[in-house]
């Protein structure tokens, strides 16, 4: 995307000038401010990535401003302060209030520039770290040579070219959250955040403070879209999201703008959005349980990814590439997995898609000893994960399959949630913590496929 928008605030016009000049001949996009109050205008107009701040203004000092900005937590962006006056001590409380640097006037121009490439970096770096660290089990690029995966990934590096919203769907687990990472790193957006938002997890009544930010006396707390700007915006189970919230969310993607809680002053949207979903959000628009208007704006083009039964030949790579990653990160004991194994795995239903092979490595990998797992391991270890939710014939596939597809999802969310219940005794709380939802998401869910919660409280 275009060059990193950096923010100089002086109020001696000649600095001003250069330093404008200087960082736009570099190829950064530049606003400036002649003043803190029309610094905190530009502040509210839009997340810069970068900001020079003056300590010595006339109507109010760098420190007051630098305290300002991080009263609600960490600093918006990398902050360099100048001065022509500074003192040691302005220098060490610039740092503790948490300033990247501190340069003085009259500024070298080499130092400058290099002051700007070194904070932009750490900043990526710390982002890059907070995401890497959100998707250490992903994988890079989704795993499988089989013709569906090899389609699946030109689609997408076609869709990544250009800048249009996409909407993924597809079964629990089967690999959508990694399509949408991939996507992004084969975009032009690749070097700006990567946001995932759950958002089922978004409490109601603090919605659109979550998705556009807030300002109050002069205090700004950016929300997921600015902090999203320039990169890819993740909405996962869209469907969960409550008409209020789709309200809010359809008035921002109409205009392509927002305004933060509080607030006064549009902010452009300045992000990709790429929503995912297990459901049929077009039957959802049928009942009524989904904005027609909104389900057009997020289905621009859409992406299906397939579940893992519908390409088992790619099996064997997503066991030995879930071997290495945890043999890796977890320094478990190295084991890999006989041909009768592999040959049960390949036939199994796989009701949990991708997740549920992973979740299933792991535990092997955990509790084996031997260095070849088998076949009655795996066996073994399906049993324990599946009890509970299987009738008494012990069957790895105990759904009907002979069925359609909205039904059998149905079904397979009765069994899941049924499970959750029976092993947190009904406490609901711990159930949506360990699914993921909001405890409203998870009641409205729990009345959609037949569960009564009342017979399960001890």
């Amino acid at each position: 995307m275009s060059g990193a928008y950096i923010l100089v605030v002086d109020d001696e016009p000649d600095i001003r000038g250069l330093v404008q000049e200087i960082l736009q001949d570099e190829g950064y996009r530049v606003a400036v401010a002649e003043n803190g109050e029309r610094a905190r205008q530009i502040m509210r107009e839009g997340r810069p990535d970068l900001v020079f701040l003056d300590i010595w203004m006339p109507d109010v000092d760098g420190i007051t401003l630098l305290k300002e900005w991080g009263e609600s937590g960490d600093l918006p962006c990398p902050i360099i302060m100048m001065s022509g006056h500074g003192t040691v001590e302005t220098a060490v409380e610039a740092t503790r209030l948490g300033a990247y640097d501190f340069l003085e006037k009259p500024l070298s121009l080499a130092k400058l520039l290099l002051t700007v490439e070194r904070a932009l970096e750490a900043d990526r770096l710390q982002q890059e770290n907070i995401g890497l660290r959100s998707q250490a089990s992903q994988p890079v690029e989704p795993i499988g040579k089989s013709a569906t995966m090899h389609r699946l990934r030109e689609q997408v590096r076609r869709i990544a070219v250009h800048d249009t919203w996409v909407l993924i769907t597809g079964e629990p687990g089967s690999g959508r959250e990694t399509f949408a990472r991939f996507l992004h790193t084969q975009s032009p957006r690749r070097s700006s955040p990567f946001v995932k938002v759950a958002v089922s997890a978004i409490p109601r009544e603090n919605a659109a403070r979550e998705l556009f930010g807030s300002e109050q006396d002069g205090q700004i707390r950016y929300g997921i879209f600015e902090q999203a700007r320039g990169g890819t915006l993740f909405l996962d189970e869209v469907a969960d999201m409550d008409v209020e919230a789709q309200s809010h969310l359809l008035g921002a993607l109409e205009k392509n703008a927002f305004v933060r809680v509080g607030g006064s002053e549009p902010v452009p949207i300045n992000a990709r959005i790429v929503a995912a979903t297990q459901v049929n959000l077009a039957e959802m628009v049928k009942q009524g349980e989904f904005r027609e208007e909104l389900f057009f704006h997020l289905n621009v083009v859409p992406l299906h990814v397939p579940p893992l039964r519908e390409h088992t030949e790619d099996i064997s790579d997503l066991l030995s590439y879930y071997v290495d990653h945890f043999s890796i990160h977890e320094r478990l004991p190295y084991r890999h997995f006989d041909v009768r194994a592999q040959n049960f795995l390949r036939n199994y239903g796989w009701p949990g898609n991708v997740r549920e092979l992973k979740n299933l490595v792991q535990r092997l990998m955990i509790l084996g000893t031997a260095e070849e797992i088998g076949l009655d391991d795996v066996q073994g270890a399906l049993a324990v994960s599946s009890r509970g939710s299987q009738g008494s014939g012990g069957s790895p596939l105990p759904l009907n399959l002979d069925q359609p597809l909205r039904q059998a999802r149905e079904d397979f969310e009765k069994l899941y949630l049924e499970y959750q219940l029976d092993k947190y005794k009904g406490n609901v709380s711990r159930v949506a913590q360990e699914v993921g939802m909001e405890r409203t998401h998870l009641y409205r869910k729990m009345r959609a496929v037949g569960i009564e919660i009342k017979e399960r409280k001890p």
